[in-house]
């Protein structure tokens, strides 16, 4: 699964990709369209319990769960018409299984903003009438099709017609579709047409040095808007995240402390993105490595093992889990079979975040 990076043009967008994939690039341009293919990098996803696992069975390496990104180009209005390239970088929205929106909530008399004034509700409102105007088009345009093969009796063009005219009425009354709910066969039915305001959405407010707690009024009203829509909110300084991230460990940490930080807020992204894609980990551990695995929250133990190896999904034979409170407190996998605390779970087992897996498998 992977995440696309959007914003209007200078908002900090290609700034924020290169420090979360560490990226080595010139100094980004201070005009419209810097990024024009969409530039994709993989993310570690921090996880602290990694290092808690780690210290009761010491693997070789340790693998943390990693995401995809795709820097996509700034969009402006009129894109759902083809300004500024438009069509082509409504497509590359269209691919990705979630949204990441960087609003620039920060003022920089010396960075230009393509509306002239900053202001980040503008600036969403701006994306989301482009995302909603190229879903009704692609509705519409699918619409004539879908009433025909319903009238020949097709049972799943009848769900794609109630389907699209439901997300009609929500997209006119100016309403993303992230916050309809269909029926499941409807949803099914038209999940192949890539809309892009049902995807789900993270709000990445670029805040200034001295805001790093997006205390700013224009950070609150990032998040009133996606309290109203379902949506999350994340605070990053940009410019002081691609400095943190081309320091060495030593250096990092001292300027993370000169600035109140526990941590990069870059980890927190990859977080909320890990989130927003609807993905939770679970992990293997062994001499030889100790790992994070992303899975859809909701999956199976047999879905679960498939991330590992196909075979392992298709030969499912039952998992063993335990706990990683369990292995803190009778530290070793041996004890924790002993107390009983090793469960046996077969092919309808729903996976938990954080559970520590053994898969066993025959093909």
């Amino acid at each position: 699964m992977e995440a696309g990076i959007v914003g209007l043009p200078n908002v900090g967008k290609s700034t924020l990709f290169n420090a979360l994939t560490s990226s080595v690039s010139a100094q980004s341009a201070n005009y419209p369209f810097c990024t024009i293919e969409p530039n994709e990098g993989i993310v570690s996803v921090p996880d602290p319990r990694l290092t808690r696992i780690t210290q009761f069975i010491v693997p070789q390496k340790i693998i943390p769960a990693a995401l995809k990104l795709v820097d996509i180009a700034g969009i402006v209005k009129g894109a759902s018409e083809g300004e500024g390239l438009g069509n082509k970088f409504l497509s590359h929205i269209r691919q990705v299984d979630a949204i990441i929106q960087v609003v620039r909530c920060f003022e920089d008399p010396d960075v230009t903003h393509v509306a002239g004034n900053v202001d980040p509700i503008a600036d969403i409102d701006t994306i989301e009438t482009e995302l909603v105007l190229a879903d009704m088009q692609t509705l519409e345009n699918a619409l004539p099709k879908a009433e025909k093969s319903a009238r020949g009796g097709d049972k799943e063009a009848k769900l794609r017609v109630a389907a699209i005219q439901k997300c009609n009425a929500h997209l006119e009354s100016e309403q993303p579709l992230r916050t309809l709910e269909l029926p499941e066969g409807e949803a099914n039915a038209i999940s192949s047409y890539g809309l892009m305001t049902a995807k789900p959405i993270l709000y990445v407010a670029n805040v200034d040095e001295s805001d790093l707690a997006g205390e700013h009024e224009l950070v609150q009203k990032v998040r009133e808007h996606a309290q109203k829509t379902g949506a999350e909110v994340a605070c990053v300084c940009a410019k002081l995240e691609a400095e943190i991230a081309e320091l060495d460990e030593a250096d990092r940490a001292e300027m993370l402390s000169d600035v109140g930080l526990e941590e990069p807020s870059l980890n927190v992204i990859a977080r909320e993105t890990y989130r927003t894609l609807g993905l939770q980990s679970y992990f293997t551990a062994g001499e030889k490595e100790v790992r994070a695995w992303p899975v859809p929250i909701g999956a199976t133990a047999p879905q679960a093992a498939g991330v590992i190896h196909s075979d392992f999904e298709r030969g499912f034979i039952r998992a063993e889990i335990y706990n990683l409170d369990d292995l803190e407190q009778y530290k070793t996998e041996k004890e924790i079979r002993a107390a009983g605390k090793l469960r046996v779970e077969g092919k309808a087992y729903v996976m938990q975040d954080g559970d520590i897996c053994h898969f066993l498998f025959n093909v």
